[in-house]
Parts: C-alpha cells; structure tokens; sequence
C-alpha cells in the first residue's frame, strides 16, 4: 500500500463549513442491542453467554443488513432552516475524501473468501445494484482514496466491516473479543452478523495478513481505538462487537498502514462515523451550536469520546436539543 498522508498533511473535507441533522424512529432491534450491550461489562460470563446467545440468534435468523438512507427531515418541532444548515455541515453532500488510498483490498477480501462476491452483489442487486465506483472497490486492483458520502456510505461499512474482521491483527486475538467470559469470537454481532464469507465467518477472523503494521503503527492503532465510541453502544473500538466497531478497527489499521497522524485519524474517524450515524453527529452539531460552537471547529478526539458518542452520552445529548426526525443510519448487521 502506497503511504498517501504525513503528519503535517492536511484532510480535504474532514472538517466543513456548514451541516444538517436527522433522527429516525430508532428500530427496535437497534434500541434492545443498545440497551444490552451497554450493561456487558457489568454482567457475568455466564449470563452474557445466554444472551448473547440469544442476540446472534436473532442476527442469523434474519438479515441485519445495513442500509443507507439518511436524508434528513425535519418534525414540526424542530426549525427546518437549522436542520438544513447543519446537515451541510455534518454530511457534505459531495463527501469526504478519506487520507486513505483503498488499492486491490476489495479483490484481496473476494480472494480470501472474507467477502462472497456472489452474496455480496446480490444482496446490492435487492437494492438497485452497485454502481461502478462501488464495482471498482469490490474488484478493481488500482483504487485511490476512498471518499465517503450518503449513497456509499453503507458499501463503505460492509466492505470496512469485512476489512477489520478478516485482517490478521492482535486486537483481535488478545482483545476482549476473545474473552472467555464472553462465551466466545463468535457470539458478536460483528461476527454472527456478518454472513457475506465464504464458509464460515470464523474460518477468516484474524486470519488473512492483507495489512501488516510496524510495532509503532500496532500502538497507534491500539491507543486511537480506546478513544472512539459509537452511538449504537457503550462500546468504544477498543471492543469492536459490532459492525461499525470492526469497520472502524478496519478503517484504523488501514490508517495507520498509510502514515496517517494521530490528529487526522480522528477527524476521518468522526467524518465517518457522521455518515454512519447521520441523527446522532446532526443532533451532536446542533447542541454544539447551542454552546457557541460551530461545526468545524469540535474537537474530533473529544466529540468520538463517550462524553457525545457513546450510545449513553447521545441520549444525554439528544435530550437536551430539539427533536430531528429521520432515518437514523443502519443497524448493526451485515
């Protein structure tokens, strides 16, 4: 992989000017996966066995797919101008440019046997299919840097997701995710959930060397993922037991990989949360603006914190804003 961004290297778009927010109905299996997981560290091994148990269950006896639609629209209680503003800001409808350069990693997750390309294309076919930008990531071999917006946002998790999964890496062999008293790798929604592999979803965890970090990389990474939550959970990539944690974990190593800084790490991390979770960052924005705070000037390390990000800390947030309506991202499967 070529080393695209240096320390001093400036992001293009991670910051904009101006922005917008959405809340969709929260789905119910999203609401009881939050509410589970964010008492995990507080059961025991047993009983997070029974019910997580219970919860890959759910996730393999459907389809947890995520799915992207993330126009935003304002309630009668919320002023539709504002909304329009921060949303601008929030998520540019041309996206963000990521400091990232995506290569042949698609081909080499189809190769691997992380992504089924069949089940992969057939499950965007029940969705109008994959345009070609979203071709080429799949299975083109020259890829520059990866740019996230509204329409690809949803690819871009899958194929993170996979990424993460799939890549040999310690946080995955030594990290919670492999505590015994968690019953298991394969009891999270960030494996059970994901069923696009060929075989068995645990025939690729860790397993495939497709992004090999120095020991001073290995720290960066391990050091960053302790400070990035999501708002589905009280889980911060540190534990990546769903899908957007081990897209993120993904994303991370991939950064890292390239000679991305600390600083610009975090600034892609909250530029691509915001697209994953547009309620939650449109929601976060507006209480920002409430304290005098534009956009563009948040401190992404402390905005990712558990203090915002955190599926406790957005509803802190959230209750104290006017109310947004519209869809809140994707759930946390395949």
């Amino acid at each position: 992989m070529m080393i695209q961004t240096k320390e001093d290297q400036t992001i293009e778009n991670l910051t904009p000017d101006s922005g917008e927010e959405t809340e969709n109905q929260i789905l119910n299996e999203r609401e009881q996966r939050k509410n589970f997981f964010s008492f995990v560290p507080h059961i025991n091994g047993s009983q997070f066995l029974g019910v997580s148990m219970i919860i890959s269950a759910l996730i393999l006896g459907g389809t947890w797919i995520y799915t992207n639609q993330s126009k935003l629209v304002a309630t009668p209680t919320a002023d539709a101008k504002t909304v329009a503003e921060l949303s601008k800001a929030v998520l540019p409808v041309k996206g963000v440019t990521l400091p990232v350069k995506w290569g042949d990693l698609g081909k080499q997750l189809v190769d691997n046997g992380v992504i089924d390309q069949q089940k992969f294309e057939a499950l965007y076919a029940q969705r109008g299919g994959l345009d070609e930008s979203d071709k080429q990531l799949l299975s083109g071999t020259d890829n520059g840097n990866l740019m996230i917006t509204q329409e690809n946002s949803g690819v871009l998790l899958n194929l993170l997701w996979a990424l993460g999964l799939g890549n040999k890496n310690e946080i995955l062999e030594k990290g919670p995710m492999m505590d015994k008293k968690y019953g298991g790798a394969d009891k999270f929604a960030s494996t059970g959930g994901w069923t696009l592999a060929v075989g068995k979803t645990m025939n690729h965890y860790s397993r495939h060397s497709m992004i090999q970090l120095t020991p001073e990389q290995q720290a960066l990474v391990n050091r960053v993922r302790q400070n990035i939550y999501r708002p589905c959970c009280g889980n911060s990539t540190y534990f990546p037991d769903c899908n957007h944690g081990m897209a993120m974990l993904g994303l991370l190593e991939l950064m890292a990989s390239q000679g991305v800084s600390e600083k610009d790490m975090y600034a892609a991390a909250l530029a691509v949360n915001s697209y994953w979770f547009p309620d939650t960052y449109v929601t976060i924005a507006q209480y920002m603006k409430l304290k005098g705070i534009p956009w563009n000037k948040v401190d992404p390390q402390a905005i990712l914190g558990p203090e915002y990000s955190s599926g406790s800390g957005y509803n802190n947030i959230k209750n104290q804003v006017a109310p947004i309506s519209g869809n809140s991202g994707g759930s946390c499967g395949a």
